[in-house]
């Protein structure tokens, strides 16, 4: 491609910073938290638009039927090294806000308000996901992805996404 301005149906005309040799010497951890950083701060106030923290909205995800609070927590305490404080202080501010309940056996499930949140918010998430993926094909996000965790693998990383 070298440096020629790529464009998609849609999406807004976008140029590279450099020709393709100049981006094959580029840092993966200068430009993966870059993307990191961009991405999760447009997703974090588009949540926040709805009165949510993204920990709050992993935990809507994850109850859309009934589960056991500590089978919430165990799952996503490692997403983004929230930790497992965040998630239960999101459980029990979204408990709270009467979006989500939490029986005697520590089971929680949505309530209509919190279900329609959920709803509004994913619909908000679905034209987030549009918009951060203009302009790639499915099959350049593939192979990004495979990319990232083929890197990750070379450095006895750990990274795994339900």
């Amino acid at each position: 491609m070298d440096n020629d301005t790529l464009t998609t149906p849609g999406a807004d005309a976008f140029t590279p910073t450099h020709d393709d040799a100049g981006l094959a010497a580029q840092p993966i951890g200068y430009w993966s938290w870059a993307a990191s950083n961009a991405v999760v701060t447009r997703i974090r106030g588009m949540l926040a638009e709805q009165g949510l923290t993204q920990p709050q909205w992993w935990i809507l995800n994850q109850t859309t039927t009934p589960r056991p609070r500590a089978e919430v927590v165990t799952m996503l305490q490692g997403y983004l090294e929230v930790g497992s404080t965040a998630i239960a202080d999101g459980i029990d501010e979204l408990v709270a806000r009467g979006l989500l309940t939490q029986d005697v056996d520590e089971h929680l499930e949505l309530t209509g308000a919190g279900r329609e949140l959920r709803e509004r918010t994913a619909a908000r998430q679905g034209e987030m996901r549009e918009l951060i993926h203009a302009g790639i094909t499915d099959e350049e996000y593939v192979r990004t992805l495979k990319v990232l965790q083929r890197m990750i693998h070379n450095v006895d990383g750990k990274a795994w996404h339900h």
